[in-house]
C-alpha cells in the first residue's frame, strides 16, 4: 500500500513522502497561483491539491520517477487531461 506523507514547508510549497512498500521518495512540491486559478475551484485545499497531484502522478509512473522538485505547473505539458481530473479529483469526496 502506498502512503503519502504531505508536511507544508511555506506558502505554496510542500515536502512530500512517499512510501511504497520498502521504497522511500522525497519531494518538494510547488504550487502556482496559475494552478488554482486554472483549476478554478473556491476555496481548495492546496495539502489536498498536492496529494491528489501525487495521486495523479503515482497511477501513471513510480515514485522513482517523480523528481525531487517538481512544480505542479508542469504537468499539464506531459498529461493534457491532467486539470480535468484533478478538478474530479478534489471535488468528489
Amino acid at each position: 500500500m502506498t502512503q503519502i506523507a504531505i508536511t507544508e514547508m511555506g506558502p505554496r510549497r510542500f515536502g512530500v513522502e512517499i512510501e511504497e512498500g520498502d521504497q522511500r521518495t522525497g519531494h518538494l512540491v510547488t504550487v502556482p497561483e496559475s494552478v488554482v486559478d486554472e483549476l478554478g475551484l473556491v476555496d481548495l485545499d492546496e495539502a489536498r491539491l498536492v496529494r491528489e497531484s501525487v495521486g495523479f502522478l503515482l497511477d501513471r509512473e513510480p515514485s522513482t520517477s517523480i523528481g525531487e522538485e517538481l512544480s505542479l505547473d508542469e504537468l499539464p505539458q506531459r498529461y493534457p487531461d491532467f486539470y480535468e481530473e484533478l478538478r474530479a479529483r478534489v471535488t468528489s469526496g
